[in-house]
């Protein structure tokens, strides 16, 4: 396991061209593509750890993910997602595919496999509703029509002044034809059928909202995303960060932990520097913010009055994703006598989604909208050698932050019995769901761990304890300004705000971000 550099003074004495905050996957694509152009770079984490949410944690010898569960697409070698790793990672990042039934979408009547490859997928799904054949194959074909007008539209967002002005209107057209309607507008023009919607997106926790909020562009990215497979990174997600930050260090960069930004430094209307919170100025000539829209504008511009008007407004325009608890369990045995498989499980109480959720968020006592339940260890074909005779889970639910914000100036593990008493009643909820499910662990739980909304404030710097950013609904498409350039000159976004939710598009943020601060279409080294 990699040992992370804390900052020191010494590092703002160094020159650097460019400057990126956050350390996420975006981040971190963004500075090893300038690193191979030549660039500088200085990444600076708040936290202990680099990665975001591509990083890992230990308790005793068991590892669980913080934010990776399965990514499609890599195991194609020809895929642009794989050539992207492949490039900022020097090649050295290793995938383990899952089997190839992915997801198992389950309500209480009865269970759904999503299956890889696509064509299974189809069939399966027309065994299961052999009477909305008609409507699951228009289905499919939506799914198509998204990604390719998609293209197009996060292309757009490199280009910036009079090109993208002109450029904006035409690239973006046919996208909005998809992400202007919400997912349960679209299907509901496919099928009355109930339940081949609730199965069909069974996947949307993936990207945040249930189908009558959720923007059907996102829905289909999504869907699409794993009709071939899922895989998971070899090593556990940690790897990500470990052999694309062995890259960006190659190529003459600096990564820094413990490393928090207090203000992003503004001079004469442009971005100079940053300010760090022990008085330290260090400068360069871009700064890249991979710590999200508005924590960059309400927190790093704060004192430098650079706000305007319109980007107030802009800013009121979005809305934060809602939060999660997320139960992490160790078992003090192997996934092969458990009987573990590496399907993800999704567990609903009804297929309406959108009733589910409206449920739960008036009564906690509700039935859970969803228990999204992963199993790392066995994704993984090096757990074994690692972590001899153990195994891991992960159970995620939707949460609210007002739920937990009476403990929020509390630090972190020392909250109190009330707030320990609050966890461990969920915890036991959750299980008692789980159970029914995933027969045969528990006996063997040795650690149960729970975090919260305050967890993902206090280590992944999300005001809110925020999931996914920005909320994926139709009016986020419509957002110009959620671009790589910002409005203050030598400023500019990468992450998951200017993209779309997940480490595959946070992944390509990164390189619209990098093109935008070089201008230059980084998109052909893929293609040398």
């Amino acid at each position: 396991m990699k040992k992370w550099k804390s900052y020191h003074t010494e590092i703002s004495n160094q020159c650097y061209d460019a400057i990126v905050i956050g350390s996420g996957i975006g981040g971190l694509c963004t500075a090893a593509l300038l690193g191979l152009k030549g660039e500088r770079v200085l990444i600076l984490e708040k936290h202990f750890k680099i990665g975001g949410w591509p990083h890992t944690f230990r308790r005793k010898e068991y590892e669980w993910d913080v934010g990776i569960h399965y990514i499609g697409q890599v195991h194609k070698e020809k895929s642009s997602i794989r050539k992207l790793f492949d490039l900022i990672s020097n090649s050295k990042l290793e995938w383990s595919s899952m089997d190839d039934n992915y997801d198992r979408i389950i309500f209480p009547d009865k269970s759904y496999d999503f299956t890889a490859p696509r064509e299974k997928f189809i069939d399966d799904m027309i065994s299961y509703f052999p009477k909305e054949e008609l409507a699951i194959l228009k289905y499919m074909n939506l799914l198509d029509e998204v990604a390719r007008a998609s293209k197009n539209y996060f292309s757009q967002k490199a280009l910036s002044g009079i090109i993208g002005s002109i450029t904006y209107p035409f690239m973006t057209r046919n996208f909005f034809k998809y992400s202007d309607t919400t997912t349960l507008e679209v299907l509901s023009g496919l099928t009355n059928d109930p339940k081949l919607i609730g199965v069909l997106t069974g996947q949307w926790g993936d990207y945040g909202l249930p189908p009558a909020q959720s923007s059907f562009a996102m829905h289909a990215l999504v869907a699409r995303h794993y009709l071939d497979g899922g895989n998971y990174p070899t090593g556990t997600s940690r790897r990500i960060a470990e052999t694309i930050s062995n890259l960006i260090e190659e190529n003459n960069g600096v990564l820094a932990v413990n490393a928090p930004v207090k203000n992003i430094k503004i001079h004469n209307g442009n971005a100079v520097g940053v300010e760090m919170e022990n008085g330290d100025l260090i400068e360069a000539k871009n700064i890249i913010s991979n710590a999200g829209v508005v924590n960059t504008n309400l927190k790093l511009l704060k004192n430098s009055n650079v706000l305007t008007h319109s980007l107030n407004d802009n800013i009121k325009n979005i809305q934060q994703t809602k939060s999660y608890v997320c139960l992490h369990i160790g078992l003090n045995a192997s996934a092969a006598q458990l009987g573990l498989k590496d399907t993800n499980l999704w567990i609903y109480p009804g297929y309406d989604h959108d009733k589910m959720v409206q449920n739960y968020i008036s009564d906690q006592k509700a039935d859970f909208p969803v228990l999204y339940v992963s199993f790392p260890s066995v994704k993984d074909n090096q757990w074994e050698e690692h972590h001899p005779m153990s195994s891991t889970m992960e159970v995620i639910t939707l949460a609210r932050w007002r739920w937990y914000q009476d403990w929020e100036k509390l630090a972190w593990k020392k909250r109190g019995h009330e707030y320990e008493n609050k966890k461990e009643k969920l915890i036991e909820k959750m299980l008692e769901v789980v159970f029914k499910q995933v027969g045969g662990i528990k006996d063997f739980i040795d650690h149960k761990e729970l975090s919260t909304p305050l967890t993902v404030k206090d280590l992944a710097n999300y005001q809110r304890g925020e999931m996914y950013g920005i909320d994926h609904s139709p009016s986020r498409f419509r957002q110009d300004w959620l671009r790589p350039k910002s409005h203050i000159n030598g400023l500019f976004y990468t992450g998951q705000d200017i993209t779309t939710v997940g480490v595959s598009s946070a992944l390509f943020s990164g390189l619209i971000t990098a093109s935008a601060v070089l201008k230059e279409d980084l998109s052909k080294l893929l293609t040398d």
